[in-house]
Parts: structure tokens; C-alpha cells; sequence
């Protein structure tokens, strides 16, 4: 099985590029490399069926975000526009920057 390298990390600003999410913006929840799968918020919502258990007092039906392919979703930069990352050394510190612009994301 494949993993995956990713300049994404948790918390980071991403927008969907292919699919039928394209061109929504979210927060990185989760990234699995093993499968290649990221998980944003408020992205790519599917109803789930859930059982009544003692945390969930109520069951039913619920909308939870489901993951995405890596290769869908770019980071966002300052401008609002999907940006490739790219790294430059500042002093000792490695930093992701915009590959285009040259600003840090």
C-alpha cells in the first residue's frame, strides 16, 4: 500500500479543487497519509445512521464530514486563492511559502 507526503498539515486553510466540493473552503481536521484521505470541516457532509449509546443520547440520522482525497485540495493563500507550498530556509528555521508569490503561508 501507498502512503502519501503531504506540505499540508492540521489547522491549515485548504480549498477543493476537483470534485463536487470544488471551490469550498475549510480548516484541515485530520490527514491520514496511510490512505491518503484528509478531513476538513464543513466539507464533504454525508448523513450517517447512528445508534443510541450512552454518549449520544440521541440516535438517528446525523451529517458528519466524511474525508477527501489529498490531490483534491490545495492550500489557500493570503489572497484567497489556491497556492502551492513551497519551503525556504529563514536563518535555521525552514518555512512554507507561496511557490508562486514567495509570501509564507
Amino acid at each position: 500500500m501507498n502512503t502519501y507526503t503531504t506540505k499540508i498539515k492540521k489547522n491549515d486553510q485548504v480549498m477543493v479543487v476537483a470534485g463536487r466540493e470544488k471551490g469550498k473552503t475549510g480548516r484541515v481536521l485530520r490527514i491520514d497519509l496511510k490512505n491518503g484521505r484528509i478531513l476538513i470541516e464543513g466539507v464533504n457532509m454525508v448523513k450517517k445512521a447512528v445508534r443510541k449509546k450512552s454518549q449520544n443520547d440521541r440516535g438517528g440520522i446525523m451529517e458528519v464530514e466524511a474525508p477527501l482525497h489529498i490531490s483534491n485540495v490545495q492550500l489557500v493563500g493570503k489572497n484567497g486563492k489556491p497556492a502551492r507550498a513551497g519551503f525556504k530556509l529563514d536563518g535555521d528555521k525552514k518555512v512554507r511559502v507561496n511557490a508562486k508569490t514567495g509570501e509564507a503561508l
